[in-house]
């Protein structure tokens, strides 16, 4: 049996804050390196404020891209008022991937301990296109790719991937 070959993938990245802009959004950039570094396309970057409907928007519109397979959000999964990600990713998805919650919850507790209770990342699925809303720090980026995401994101890993299951995310819609 012979070894896959390595598919890129395109990844739009999303910055959620009311503060950052591109040349000091430390958590935008530990992403589009990681994304880079494992030879995936960075399809698209933007930073938005933490307004549910804009973000909901912003995840559409990429969602309805050809040129997006993947969104990564970053920043606004905290318990603040202003923290809004998780319910604007979820006004998005038409399927929740709820254990992606669950082993970030448990590759934070190795790193932080306790204080993983207070993250609420999310991953779910719409028009055919992955959707992960990660913590704001860039600690919390680097656990979510190295960790999670690098393995997940990439064809070869096994025994299984969201890569190979990709071209049958919107299978439904094909069968009208």
């Amino acid at each position: 049996m012979s070894e896959r070959d390595f598919l890129p993938i395109r990844i739009a990245v999303l910055t959620v804050s009311d503060t950052r802009q591109l040349a000091d959004d430390k958590s935008g950039d530990v992403l589009v390196k990681r994304i880079a570094d494992a030879g995936h396309i960075l399809a698209d970057r933007q930073i938005i404020t933490d307004d549910r409907p804009l973000i909901s928007s912003q995840l559409h519109t990429w969602c309805g891209r050809d040129d997006v397979d993947v969104i990564i959000s970053t920043g606004g999964t905290g318990l603040t008022g202003r923290d809004v990600t998780v319910e604007a990713h979820r006004d998005v998805y038409e399927k929740e991937i709820d254990a992606f919650g669950t082993v970030f919850t448990i590759v934070s507790m190795k790193k932080i301990g306790t204080s993983a209770i207070q993250s609420r990342a999310t991953a779910g699925v719409a028009q055919g296109t992955y959707l992960f809303a990660l913590p704001g720090s860039p600690g919390a980026c680097k656990d979510g790719w190295d960790e999670i995401l690098q393995h997940q994101l990439d064809y070869r890993h096994k025994p299984c991937n969201f890569v190979e299951i990709m071209p049958r995310l919107d299978e439904h819609q094909r069968r009208k």
